[in-house]
């Protein structure tokens, strides 16, 4: 079944192009459910929750613009609604707010490190890590999508980048003690 046949089907609520459309899309969406997920089980909640909506919405993709950005926007403001319920994006309010380039020279971080490192996060600056590094929102849209300022923004993402910058120099320390102790 093509695309366009499986999305006027779902759209017809049609239970066996929905399942197609869940078996197609559900591990891309959930990778993205991960991003913005503290763990597993949340990400899992999340991912039934966004195909809810999908399922809800569908009628309202007008074959505009990639089907699967669509699919993927829905999962991240899936993710970020949860989030705003438990309110775990508090407010900080910073006069000076400098953002800090890390430099790290990824070649020699495993990607499960970095994974989990991120996953690690607070839930405010993970997502505002995600949101602005690994989906490329400005700091603008960022703050409009959790209800937050600018500065806001900015400053999660600088205690993002700190945090994550002290894990992976306590990781690259650790392999030199090991081998001094050898």
């Amino acid at each position: 079944m093509s695309q366009e046949e499986l999305i006027t089907n779902c759209k017809k609520k049609n239970a066996k192009a929905q399942e197609e459309l869940y078996k197609r899309y559900a591990s891309k969406l959930f990778s993205v459910c991960l991003k913005y997920s503290p763990n597993y089980a949340d990400a899992e909640d999340t991912l039934q929750d966004a195909f809810i909506v999908i399922f809800d919405k569908i009628g309202q993709f007008k074959g505009k613009g990639s089907f699967e950005g669509w699919l993927k926007r829905i999962a991240i403001n899936t993710a970020l609604q949860r989030y705003r319920k438990q309110s775990v994006l508090g407010i900080i309010n910073e006069e000076a707010i400098q953002e800090v380039e890390v430099e790290v020279d990824e070649t020699n971080i495993p990607l499960d490190f970095l994974l989990r490192i991120i996953q690690e996060l607070p839930d405010r600056y993970r997502l505002v890590f995600n949101l602005y590094v690994l989906d490329g929102y400005s700091h603008k849209e960022v703050a409009s999508m959790l209800n937050i300022s600018d500065g806001t923004s900015k400053s999660n993402l600088a205690r993002a980048r700190n945090i994550l910058k002290d894990k992976i120099e306590a990781m690259n320390v650790q392999p030199l003690r090991q081998m001094q102790t050898r």
